[in-house]
């Protein structure tokens, strides 16, 4: 059964550092992670090693805060 993490970070390599707060639906934690390199990446043209993970943490279905995710569940 699919879990929900969100992920905390930033990335670096600006002037200033950009943070940002994901939500996934999931099948465990190392998906999730993978999931925020590949979006983060693909849409900023970010490298890996330039996007800092500051938190993962599996949350319930009522403290999901993106409205496309609250629509799915």
């Amino acid at each position: 059964m699919p879990k929900i993490y969100r992920i905390k970070g930033e990335v670096l390599g600006k002037d200033e550092p950009m943070v940002f707060t994901k939500e996934y639906k999931v099948m465990k934690e190392e998906d999730a992670i993978e999931k925020i390199y590949l979006e983060i990446g693909s849409k900023h043209r970010v490298k890996r090693t330039l996007i800092k993970i500051l938190s993962v943490e599996e949350i319930t279905a009522d403290e999901v805060q993106d409205p496309i995710l609250q629509a799915i569940l």
